[in-house]
């Protein structure tokens, strides 16, 4: 679950100007490969879309030991500047939508608010 959130602060940070581009595209990337089975991968689509666009190849495969075979490794490129608008709009969109789809609290129920009441008269 932390990693959810410092991908969520990395858009947050990018859209406010404390992040570049680049460190943005290494945080999205590898949270992208690597918790491919999280859910996390639908709500990132539309940020890894610009960034396949504008910068394709991100991601090198190499030979590795361990199973599956090989491993994910990060292109080292700048991030082409004319594409960085569109970065940014599909950054704030994820946000956007991430923000929107925390639940409201539950009201509490009948027995809850009954219990209230009588703690609020014996404690008075």
């Amino acid at each position: 679950m932390s990693s959810a959130s410092s991908v969520n602060d990395a858009l947050a940070g990018y859209i406010a100007g404390r992040l570049s581009a680049q460190q943005l595209v290494g945080i999205v990337a590898a949270a992208y490969y690597t918790n491919a089975g999280d859910g996390r991968r639908e709500m990132l689509h539309p940020v890894m879309g610009v960034i396949e666009r504008a910068h394709p190849g991100i991601v090198e495969l190499s030979a590795s030991t361990e199973k599956p075979g090989f491993a994910l490794r990060l292109a080292e490129r700048p991030f082409p500047k004319q594409y960085e608008p569109a970065l940014r709009e599909a950054a704030a969109q994820v946000v956007s939508s991430t923000a929107s789809n925390i639940p409201p609290l539950p009201s509490p129920g009948f027995f809850t608010r009954i219990l209230r009441a009588i703690r609020t008269l014996f404690s008075a």
